[in-house]
Formats: structure tokens, C-alpha cells, sequence
């Protein structure tokens, strides 16, 4: 078969044949193996219908193709390298110079990879404000943002790219790791590598060392005093002996402080001599024959080695030589000396110090305290327990006073009869107190009292022991049958007795409360008799009830009534007993009110 391609343009016609021969160029056109035509270098004289034809021994056939050639698109994109600082914002434009009868459209890309502008935290933003120009907006940016931009214009015809540089200057970046070179019992000598300068030189490194001692980082004194920008190591000082310490090393350049490097490795300084002596050294009270040396423990963070104690001495006032006793534990925080030829209040100069294993520190300032006074030697007289109520007793005594062994209080133990001594209950007094009311008991019990003074050596020895019975208890029956008789402002109430039972208290009388309604304070009439007169002065209605008392108390309170005040003739109460009404009752109270003419009741 021979396969024949006719090319036909706007006024002439070349023709290009392919048979067994090599192929013909003819110019800048060649038909390719495949049968494909190829222009090189098209211009606009190029433009026109092509026609591709092919026939063989039962007839021939005939494509056309319509080619029109396009003028090249062009791209600018400005600017082309820009040098910025962290947190400014820069705007990057595309334009292109292309054919009118063409579509553009832009992608933007950093480092090669597409932007994806909705996860970008809001620093990207495409911005297209004309058909043929693209604007790339860069808000706030970071370190991370540097690097090489591309914009590529695509249009039905051909695909352009360009780039832009973007230098991003800022803080330093980490140092590298940090090495403890030398360790010695104040110093410790590192090196690092350098920190990442971020395009803007580093001007000077920072040392932070953290200990269990100290609140977080903080920054540690060196030679020399500043660590220059072109420096990898230095040396931290004014270390606390025996001590463990991390390091980090932190970069600053004009921009700003970068991040701090990795902490080193954890090291323990080496040991030395304490330096520093107890503080607060004082006395406290002690027992008889006693000198108490009191002070503020050192902290382990200077303490600087193994083996620490303290060595407290003390002379009498006046004296020369000085008594040394040996605290073995680092925590402890006072020392007892007794010597029964001390007498008490006898002023001792006291001082203070310290050791561990490397040898002696300092000792404190000097400072006078006394022997201790000792505990209370008297015991309360006088004693006595008076029944106060049914649940309280007052329990009340007297006391020798004394030059030493002053007390600072009282203790009362108290224990019902059958009870055993050991489980008796206390209430404490404070200063120079001499009763107290003990509440909270149980009624009609008898109750043992003892009393004895304290301060802080110890206590004294108790009291002889006193002896009360709790009231016993108020009425528990409350008075009923309530009647009454109202003439003007003036209100005759009456009740059946109450009858205490075997375990409650005699009655001594009756309260009656009144009070008008909507009013929270009442009024009190007592009475040894079963009746009372209330007076009703003001227009409104009054509520009332009736108590019995006892030496154990007000008892059980009657039921309510209300009683309208009138001005002027006679009503009297016709019910037999009155209950209370309350919103969760469901009883009926019954009222019956005559009028009735004035007579005696």
C-alpha cells in the first residue's frame, strides 16, 4: 500500500509522499514513522487547513485539519528575590503577556510542591485582581516560609513557569548539642555547636542551668561574662557544690532569642566545705532542767557534700569554754541538753555549725537563750462542777501562781461514771481562763472532772477529781386543752397542767410566746400557774404557744394558735385541743367564735 499526505495551506499546496525511500524535510517539515505531520518553529504563515489523504487499489480517503498559531505566552514575576524578617508580609505578583483569544490560569507553588492555601494557617492568600495578573499575599511570615516560589501560567496552547526567591531572616535556630567538658566543685566548663544564624549573624549565646533546686532555667554566670556570637564554649561559675545541674545554651541575634539547645547531660558538681551556717537559732521551752537549741535547718542544695551535720555549742553566760555536742542528721532542727545543775532560766550563748565529709563550715551568729523553766508544778484547787442544763456543765477552778513552770492554760478531762480513766475526753483553755461550760453531754448523767495546767515543757499534775450529774431532761409531754377568752385587747388563756415522767425534769413554770403574724421575734410571759393574760394591743392576728420549763430546759411547745385582735366585746375559744396546720398536715382545725356578753370566766 501506498500511504500519500497532501498538505493544503491558504494558497498553495506542497505535497510529501512516503514510499520506500528515507523521508523527505523539506524545510521545517517532516512527516514522522507514524504517518504524523511535524512543523518546527510554527508561525502565523503556518496557519490554514491541512489535509491528510490515503488511497490504495479500492479507493482513497481525505482528513482536514484546521491549525491556527498562537503568539507565545510570556511571564513576569516580581519580585525576584527578596530578603525578609519574621512577622512582615509580602506581596508576590505573576503576570502574564498572552494571546487575547486564550483563558490563563495560575499555580503557585513553594519548593516545588502546590500550595494548599486552606491549610496553610491563614499566612497564604491568592489574590486575582485582573484577568491576566495573579497576586501571591504571604501574611506574617516564618522561617518556614523561605525558599524558592513558583508561579506557572496554563492556557489551552502552552504552560510557562517562573521563580522567585524569598530569604526569610529571624531568631537563631537551636545550638547543637551540649558536652560538659570539666566539672569542678563551682564550675563547669561546656561547648556546643553553633545555632543556626537564620540569615541575620548571631551577636552573643546565653547559659541557663536547672537544678532540683531551682525554679525552672535560669541563666548562670560565665567567664568570660559574655559569650560572643563566634564562641562554642564557656565556663559556667558560682556552681553550688555537689549539686546536680542540667545546661542549655541559648542563641540571640538582631532579630531576637532563638529556641534553647537539647539540656545536656544531668552532673553532679564535686564536694566542698559548707559555707553556709544555720539560721533562727533559738530556744524553746523544755522541761525542767532542760536547754532547748532550736534553728533553721540548711537546705541540701548547700549543704556541698556527703556526711552533713551540724555542731551545736553552748557555754553558760560568762563563761570561757565552750560545749560541743555532735548532730549526726542533716534534717534535724533542734538539740536537747539536760543537766539537772542547771537551774531554770538560766541564760546559755548558744552558736551553731556545720560539717559533712570534706570538714568544718561556719557557725552561726552567737545568740543568749535560757534554760527552760520546766512544766506547771501546782495543780488547780477549788475545783468545782455545777450542772448547767440538761447537756452542760460548768466546770470552774483557781490556781497558785507561780515564779516559774507559768502555765499557758488549762486541760479539763471529763468521763462519765462507769467509764475507765484512759477514756476520758479533754477541752482546752487558753491563758489565764479559770471555767469553762462543757456542752454536748447527755442528760441526767453523772459526770468526773479533773483539771490541770500546761505550757509548752509539758503538763502539770491534775486536780482532785469533782464530780456533777447533767440535768435531766425538760418535759417531753407539751401543754394542751388550750383555751381561751378574748375581751378588747386583752386575751385570757388557759391549759391542762403538764406531768413530767419518772426521767424528766420538775416543772417549774410555763412560758407563753406571742407574737403578730408576720413578725419573726416573740415575746415571752412566764407563769407557775396554768392560765396566763396576754395582751393584744395592736389590730391584727396573733400567734401563740405554751412551753413548760425545768431546770432541763424549755420542753415541747403546744400547738399553735391565732387570735384576731378586736377592739371591743367578747370571744371566746370553744375547741378542746389545737394542732398546728402546716402545708403537709391534713388535719382541719375548727374555730368556734361567739359573741357573746361580758361575764367572768
Amino acid at each position: 500500500h501506498v500511504l500519500k499526505l497532501t498538505v493544503k495551506r491558504c494558497q498553495k499546496k506542497n505535497y510529501l509522499k512516503r514510499g520506500k525511500k528515507p523521508f523527505l524535510i523539506i524545510f521545517r517539515i517532516a512527516i514522522l514513522p507514524d504517518g504524523s505531520l511535524r512543523i518546527l518553529n510554527a508561525s502565523k504563515s503556518d496557519e490554514g487547513k491541512y489535509a491528510c489523504q490515503g488511497e490504495n487499489v479500492f479507493g482513497s480517503t481525505e482528513i482536514i485539519a484546521s491549525v491556527s498559531v498562537k503568539e507565545p505566552t510570556r511571564i513576569e514575576l516580581t519580585p525576584k528575590r527578596t530578603e525578609l524578617t519574621v512577622g512582615e508580609s509580602i506581596v508576590l505578583n505573576c503576570k502574564a503577556i498572552h494571546d487575547a483569544s486564550l483563558d490563563v490560569t495560575f499555580y503557585w507553588t513553594l519548593k516545588g510542591q502546590p500550595i494548599d492555601f486552606e491549610k496553610e494557617g491563614g499566612h497564604f492568600e491568592s489574590i486575582r485582581a485582573q484577568a491576566s495578573s495573579a497576586d501571591l499575599m504571604i501574611r506574617n511570615i516564618l522561617l518556614m516560609h523561605a525558599g524558592r516560589y513558583g508561579c506557572r501560567v496554563q492556557t489551552t496552547a502552552d504552560s510557562v513557569s517562573d521563580e522567585a526567591e524569598l530569604l526569610v531572616r529571624g531568631p537563631p535556630g537551636p545550638p547543637g548539642i551540649v558536652i560538659v567538658e570539666e566539672i569542678t566543685e563551682s564550675t563547669a566548663t561546656l561547648s556546643w555547636s553553633p545555632a543556626t544564624d537564620n540569615h541575620s549573624p548571631i551577636s552573643s549565646y546565653n547559659l541557663q542551668a536547672r537544678s532540683p533546686f531551682s525554679l525552672g532555667w535560669q541563666t548562670v554566670k560565665t567567664i568570660p561574662e559574655i559569650i560572643t556570637g563566634d564562641m562554642e564554649s564557656a565556663m559556667a561559675v558560682d556552681l553550688n557544690p555537689w549539686v546536680e545541674y542540667e545546661f542549655r545554651v541559648v542563641a540571640t541575634n538582631p532579630i531576637g532569642t532563638g529556641d534553647p539547645s537539647t539540656p545536656s547531660r544531668m552532673i553532679r558538681t564535686n564536694e566542698a566545705v559548707p559555707k553556709t551556717a544555720p539560721t533562727n537559732v533559738s530556744g524553746r521551752s523544755g522541761r525542767r532542767y532542760e536547754l532547748v537549741i532550736a534553728w533553721e535547718p540548711v537546705s541540701e542544695e548547700f549543704q556541698n557534700g556527703e556526711g552533713f551535720g551540724y555542731i551545736v555549742a553552748f557555754r553558760p553566760n560568762g563563761t570561757r569554754g565552750w560545749k560541743e555536742k555532735m548532730v549526726t542528721s542533716s534534717e534535724a532542727s533542734k538539740f536537747i541538753y539536760r543537766d539537772e545543775s542547771v537551774p531554770p532560766l538560766t541564760p546559755f550563748e548558744v552558736k551553731v555549725g556545720v560539717y559533712n565529709n570534706k570538714g568544718d563550715g561556719p557557725f552561726s551568729q552567737i545568740v543568749v537563750i535560757c534554760s527552760a523553766e520546766g512544766e506547771p508544778s501546782a495543780a488547780p484547787t477549788d475545783v468545782k462542777a455545777t450542772s448547767v442544763s440538761v447537756s452542760e456543765i460548768l466546770v470552774a477552778w483557781k490556781h497558785i501562781k507561780e515564779s516559774l513552770g507559768r502555765p499557758q492554760g488549762f486541760e479539763v478531762g471529763y468521763r462519765k461514771d462507769m467509764e475507765q480513766e484512759d477514756a476520758a475526753e479533754t477541752v482546752k483553755t487558753r491563758g489565764n481562763e479559770s471555767s469553762v461550760i462543757l456542752t454536748g453531754l447527755e442528760g441526767n448523767t453523772l459526770y468526773h472532772f479533773t483539771v490541770r495546767a500546761y505550757n509548752g515543757a509539758g503538763y502539770g499534775p491534775p486536780s482532785s477529781e469533782v464530780s456533777a450529774t447533767t440535768k435531766k431532761s425538760p418535759p417531753s409531754q407539751a401543754p394542751s386543752n388550750l383555751r381561751w377568752e378574748q375581751q378588747g385587747s386583752q386575751l385570757s388563756l388557759g391549759w391542762e397542767p403538764v406531768r413530767p415522767l419518772a426521767n424528766e425534769s420538775e416543772v417549774m413554770g410555763y412560758k407563753v410566746f406571742y407574737r403578730q403574724e408576720g413578725h419573726s421575734n416573740s415575746q415571752v410571759i412566764e407563769t407557775q400557774k396554768p392560765q396566763a393574760v396576754v395582751p393584744l394591743p395592736d389590730a391584727g392576728v396573733y400567734i401563740i404557744e405554751v412551753r413548760a420549763y425545768s431546770d432541763g430546759g424549755d420542753g415541747t411547745a403546744s400547738s399553735q394558735i391565732r387570735v384576731p385582735s378586736y377592739s371591743g366585746g367578747k370571744i371566746t375559744s370553744a375547741q378542746s385541743t389545737l394542732h398546728t396546720l402546716s402545708p403537709s398536715s391534713s388535719s382541719v382545725t375548727l374555730l368556734l367564735a361567739l359573741m357573746i356578753p361580758s361575764t367572768s370566766w
